[in-house]
C-alpha cells in the first residue's frame, strides 16, 4: 500500500506549553494507514524554551527558526515552503499551536476528503471546528459569506454528522490538497499576521474549489482575541497604533483584503476602521 504523505504546519512564539500540549494531541491521533505525517514547526524567536523543548520531546519534528519577525502567516508561510521544498505531499494540514486535538480528527478530514472528491471529483480545502473548554460553544471552523451589496456579513456554521460547505475558514485546524496548493499556491505574502487564512479560502471558493467544514468537532479551542478595537481608555496615538498593527486591525492589509474580495465593501469598511479609532465611544453605540 502507498503511502501518503501529510505536511502538518504550525507556527508559535512564546507559548511553550501551549506548543508542547498540541504537539502531544497530535502524535496521540489516530492517523491510519497507509496516512503519515510529516511535522514543520516555525519558532519565530520565541525566549521561553519552546525551540529547546520541542527538540528535547519530539525530536521528530523539523524545526524552522524564525527571526521574530514572522508574525502568523509568516511563520506558516515559512513552515510551507520548507515542506515544498522537502518532498511531495498529498496534503497540508495548517494547525494553530494552541489547539488540542481530539484523537478522532484526522480521521474526520479523511472522511471530509472523500466526500468532496466523491460528490465534485476533486480534492479541496476542510475546516476542522474547535470549540471552547467550557460549554462546548463553537470558537473556530467555517462559515457562510452573506453578501448585501455594500455589507458583508459571515453566517458561522455549526458541525453536523456530515461535511457542509462553507465559503470562507479559519485556519486552526485546514487541510489543504495539494491540487488546491498546485492551483492557488500558499498564503498572499501582502498578508503578516492575521486574515491570510480568510483570503485563501475566499480565492478558492472565487475558483469552485471545494471548501468544506468537517463533521463533528476536531479539537479545543479558546477565542482569546477579545474585542478587535480600542477604547477610549486609549490615548488616541495608542489606538492610530493599534490600527496599523498586524497584530491589530493590521489597516492597510484588511482593506486590501476587503478590496480584492468584496470590493462594494469597501466605503463602509473604510468608515468603520476610522470610527473605531477616532470615536470608539460611537462605535461602541453603534455595535
Amino acid at each position: 500500500m502507498k503511502k501518503e504523505n501529510i505536511a502538518v504546519l504550525l507556527t508559535c512564539h512564546n507559548r511553550k506549553d501551549k506548543t508542547l500540549s498540541c504537539l502531544d494531541s497530535l502524535y496521540r491521533a489516530i492517523i491510519p494507514p497507509p496516512y503519515g505525517i510529516d511535522v514543520y514547526l516555525t519558532d519565530d524567536g520565541s525566549a521561553d524554551g519552546t525551540a529547546e523543548a520541542v527538540s528535547k520531546d519530539f525530536p521528530e519534528v523539523n524545526l524552522i527558526m524564525g527571526d521574530g519577525n514572522r508574525f502568523w502567516a509568516g511563520g506558516m508561510r515559512l513552515a510551507w515552503e520548507t515542506a515544498i521544498k522537502n518532498k511531495p505531499y498529498k496534503a497540508y494540514l495548517l494547525i494553530n499551536d494552541d489547539v488540542v486535538l481530539n484523537p478522532d480528527f484526522f480521521l474526520k478530514l479523511i472522511e471530509t476528503d472523500t466526500h468532496s472528491y466523491e460528490k465534485t471529483g476533486r480534492h479541496g480545502i476542510y475546516s476542522g471546528a474547535t470549540v471552547d473548554n467550557g460549554g462546548g460553544k463553537v470558537t473556530y471552523g467555517g462559515s457562510r459569506v452573506k453578501n448585501y451589496l455594500m455589507l458583508v456579513r459571515l453566517h458561522p456554521l455549526v458541525p453536523t454528522a456530515h461535511p457542509q460547505p462553507c465559503d470562507i475558514t479559519n485556519a486552526n485546524v485546514l487541510w489543504v490538497s495539494r491540487e488546491v496548493v498546485d492551483e492557488l499556491g500558499i498564503f498572499d505574502y501582502r498578508f503578516t499576521h492575521g486574515i491570510a487564512d480568510y483570503d485563501y479560502t475566499m480565492q478558492a471558493t472565487k475558483k469552485n474549489i471545494p471548501v468544506l467544514l468537517a463533521p463533528g468537532i476536531c479539537g479545543i479551542c479558546v477565542h482569546d482575541h477579545g474585542k478587535n478595537w480600542r477604547d477610549g481608555n486609549y490615548s488616541l496615538k495608542e489606538r492610530i497604533n493599534y490600527l496599523k498593527s498586524p497584530k491589530g486591525l493590521a489597516y492597510s492589509e484588511y482593506l486590501y483584503y476587503i478590496r480584492k474580495h468584496f470590493p462594494m465593501f469597501l466605503p463602509y469598511s473604510f468608515v468603520m476602521l476610522w470610527l473605531k479609532t477616532f470615536f470608539p465611544f460611537i462605535w461602541k453605540q453603534f455595535k
